[in-house]
């Protein structure tokens, strides 16, 4: 009987590991990064760091764009923005100003984790559509429903070209300040950002 070749092997099973060790290795995953910026960060140093085998941490994680984002998740407390519904449009971008705030950036708003990330994104396209669907794409369809809802309540008009940009506009001074200010976009610096700029290209009035 012919042997099963590498090409058409079964796959290895993934191996069960603890809390406590998934998030040395993700603690491990965030240090590297702030010391050498994504390009410098390997596997094999990640292993090394952990007092691992290579072939645990690809068993868990088959590639290190998987690894990175898996180790941001696991320090980013979730915004929760699902469940913001609070009648009007503006009081949901304040609820979201609120949240976001609250949860702080990245792993603490570290500003160089954020900028080497952000660099690398714009070079490796396998990181950047891992980034997009485990921590963007969620926040940005919430906010897009948000502004939807308020459109169907009569509060913004459906061709108010500013509709568009909504998501981009409060996810990007979320994640941007960090880079330009060296501080984190908190609730007081967001809530000022929708009432200055936001709001009035909406037509909503600020308090």
């Amino acid at each position: 009987m012919a042997t099963q070749g590498p090409e058409t092997a079964a796959p290895q099973r993934r191996s069960k590991i603890s809390p406590e060790r998934e998030q040395e290795f993700y603690q491990a995953v965030l240090d590297l990064l702030q010391e050498g910026g994504y390009e410098a960060l390997t596997i094999e140093a990640v292993a090394a760091r952990t007092r691992a085998s290579r072939s645990t941490l690809y068993r868990q994680w088959c590639t290190k764009p998987q690894l990175v984002v898996a180790a941001l998740r696991s320090c980013k407390r979730p915004f929760a923005l699902g469940g913001i519904d609070t009648g009007s449009l503006a009081g949901d971008l304040r609820a979201v100003a609120a949240a976001v705030g609250e949860a702080g950036e990245v792993c603490g708003g570290d500003t160089a984790l954020v900028y080497a990330l952000g660099h690398a994104a714009l070079q490796n396209p396998d990181l950047l559509q891992a980034l997009r669907a485990a921590l963007i794409e969620h926040e940005v369809k919430t906010i897009q429903t948000m502004v939807r809802r308020g459109v169907e309540r009569g509060e913004v008009a459906a061709d108010n070209p500013a509709v568009e940009f909504v998501p981009t506009q409060l996810i990007g001074a979320m994640r941007v300040r960090p880079l330009l200010e060296g501080v984190l976009a908190d609730r007081e610096y967001l809530t000022r950002f929708l009432e200055a700029s936001v709001f009035p290209a909406l037509g909503l009035a600020a308090r």
